[in-house]
């Protein structure tokens, strides 16, 4: 067997938590295999509404396997109190979480070098959502950093007390001081001792080998489905750096982030949203800073899951699509959102760029000093609500132009389409 993947082809929030969550019922195991508390992965159903920060998107179906892998980072006072609102709402993860022993552990003094850091870029700062994600990979590839496994160890609060220090010498170096930070609205010394409490409220998971397992499952035939966080376009590597995050998001992740080989990757299937948006700093050339923004915004409640901050939003963008199913080998694509498109008479789609009157079909290097300017098609819009059709061939004609207009030109079909919220507002089409 082989590990699925549902990635995000954007710059995040495309959905993926809502599709993953859909397609659990075919899986025995869904893992993350990257990212920290910085996702936000929105999921409804029965009139709930739940947003998963750490935990697979598979957790609502109880006979599936959520493992959260070694390339993820945790910080185990989002987490349980992640854990404690599904608990609430009568979902229990200790039943079916497992955590890898090799999951880097995000320190309070993480999040407070955050948001020093960020402070201290000044304009030029890039929109973290400050929960200590950049400092935490920068701890695991300097080799510094505090995994899973190491807490059950008996050097722990040694191994602890050392990073923190280090931590507050480079707080020290900024000009910072712990005091003049909270962390959830807590004093550092407060936040800090919730945080030790979660640590030890953590150890009720069951700690794994997860590499060791994952390879084991699917040679006993296992059906596995790997969930990426972020978006292909903040990958380290590939995306609009420096504005970026901290991981690999791209499908290439998975292999490091799981611990297979490239051989035991299945089928890749990319999310995107019938139009775009960011959150934070970085280029965005088909941004509306207008009412069609607005409009975006609104109907598609654009807010950040994790952050609460207002999205930027703007016409889909082709060129940045194209590039990415390229980084990933998609083979499927699933579209998002085509309901927040309704109050259109006129959808735009970016086809290209221009720069000093050249046209660029490809994504350039560096966008934003590229200088460009994006050069739209006009569709017709198909002005009415989609929110209750139940089969593509019950699609206005308008819209099943526009889907065929992306599918020609990216050379891939969209077989998934949401067009609405809701789990059950997912149009799929039967597989050929």
């Amino acid at each position: 067997m082989k590990v699925d993947v549902i990635l995000g082809l954007q710059w995040g929030d495309e959905g993926k938590g809502k599709i993953v969550d859909v397609s659990t019922p075919q899986y025995d195991i869904v893992t993350r295999f990257q990212g920290g508390p910085n996702a936000g992965h929105t999921i409804e159903f029965d009139g709930k509404k739940f947003v998963l920060h750490s935990i697979p998107s598979g957790i609502f179906h109880r006979h599936t396997l959520n493992i959260i892998g070694n390339g993820v980072i945790l910080d185990p006072f989002i987490l349980m109190k992640e854990v404690a609102g599904l608990r609430a709402a009568g979902v229990v993860a200790e039943e079916n979480l497992m955590i890898s022993r090799r999951a880097h552990l995000i320190l309070p003094t993480h999040r407070i070098l955050d948001a020093a850091y960020e402070k201290a870029k000044g304009d030029s700062k890039i929109g973290s959502t400050l929960k200590g994600i950049g400092p935490a990979y920068t701890d695991k590839y300097g080799r510094n950093g505090i995994r899973v496994g190491n807490t059950d160890g008996r050097d722990f609060n040694t191994r602890y007390t050392l990073l923190k220090n280090h931590h507050l010498d480079l707080l020290r170096h900024y000009g910072a001081e712990l005091s003049g930070f909270r962390l959830d609205g807590l004093p550092f010394d407060e936040y800090e001792e919730s945080w030790l409490d979660s640590l030890r409220r953590m150890r009720s998971f069951r700690f794994i080998d997860s590499e060791q397992m994952i390879n084991r499952l699917l040679d006993e035939g296992k059906r596995i489905l790997a969930e990426g966080a972020q978006g292909s376009m903040l990958d380290i590597d590939f995306g609009t750096y420096p504005y970026v995050t901290s991981s690999t998001t791209v499908s290439a992740g998975v292999c490091s982030g799981l611990g297979i080989s490239p051989h035991r990757i299945g089928k890749i299937s990319g999310v995107f949203k019938a139009y775009s948006t960011r959150v934070g700093s970085g280029p965005f050339p088909t941004e509306q800073l207008n009412e069609n923004g607005e409009i975006l915004r609104k109907g598609g409640n654009e807010y950040g899951s994790t952050t609460g901050r207002p999205r930027r939003c703007g016409w889909l963008d082709l060129p940045a699509l194209r590039y990415a199913i390229l980084l990933n080998g998609v083979d499927e694509l699933i579209m998002m959102k085509a309901d927040v498109l309704d109050a259109f008479d006129v959808i735009r789609i970016c086809t290209a760029y221009r720069k000093e009157g050249k046209i660029l079909e490809d994504y350039p290097f560096n966008l934003a000093e590229e200088g460009v300017e994006p050069v739209y098609r006009e569709m017709k819009g198909w002005k009415c609500p989609v929110g209750a059709v139940k089969t593509f061939d019950a699609l206005p004609a308008a819209l099943s132009d526009y889907i065929c207009f992306i599918e020609d030109s990216v050379g891939l079909k969209v077989r998934i389409l949401s067009v609405g919220p809701d789990r059950n507002q997912t149009l799929i089409k039967p597989a050929l």
